[in-house]
């Protein structure tokens, strides 16, 4: 394999380790140069593939947190209901225990008015 240096018209010069280094070295200059692009894409789609797999767990722990607090709120809802029904039985309860005291302060007023009316004529005669 014979080295072809391409040298400028009116040079008779010999071919020096120089110029072999330059002639060999303008390929490797595209070579280096493309490989390191190569190297450069590979990284980034692996940085890119990195931010996708974060996102995905990212979205997943929401999912599973948005969930959470889902059950969370039925559950609350539920003890709530609970909570109004009690203190539905209680107002309920309340409620009867006053008209039980009416009626009673009732029968009592009736009582001491025939009381009164017997005493009124018991005086008359």
């Amino acid at each position: 394999m014979a080295l072809r240096v391409i040298r400028p018209r009116g040079t008779d010069a010999f071919v020096t380790l120089s110029d072999y280094v330059v002639t060999i070295m303008k390929p490797m200059k595209y070579l280096i140069v493309t490989s390191l692009a190569s190297f450069v894409l590979v990284g980034c789609d692996s940085e890119k593939a990195a931010i996708d797999d974060r996102k995905e767990v990212t979205k997943e722990i929401l999912d599973d947190r948005k969930e959470t607090v889902d059950a969370l709120a039925v559950e609350a809802k539920k003890q709530t209901d609970i909570n109004a029904e009690i203190e539905k039985a209680k107002i309920d309860a309340d409620k009867k225990a006053a008209q039980a005291q009416l009626e009673a302060d009732k029968q009592k007023a009736d009582a001491q008015a025939a009381f009164e009316k017997a005493r009124v004529d018991a005086q008359r005669q």
